[in-house]
């Protein structure tokens, strides 16, 4: 696996950890639908997370894995884009 897939990993298992309601990514992963695109589909939108929660999740990750600055937007935009938890309403 790579460096990047591993740190994304680990986002996606704190994200998930610290969401409502709680779960393990890994388990998620693993029983996942395959989608008509052939991509594990993940319940994004039956789990919520605080935007502050989310925020610092990711910035503690990629600080610890010490991801240039450059390169921290384009992990944020993966993220994003990707299963993250939806945000909690204000």
């Amino acid at each position: 696996m790579r460096k990047d897939d591993k740190i994304l990993l680990e986002i996606y298992r704190q994200l998930y950890k610290a969401s409502t309601p709680s779960a393990d990514f890994d388990k998620l992963m693993e029983e996942a639908e395959i989608n008509e695109w052939g991509q594990k589909a993940i319940p994004y939108m039956d789990h919520e997370i605080e935007e502050n929660v989310y925020e610092r999740i990711l910035t503690d990750v990629l600080k610890a894995h010490r991801v240039s600055v450059g390169r921290r937007q384009i992990f944020r935009q993966t993220v994003a884009m990707g299963c993250s938890p939806k945000f909690k309403p204000c």
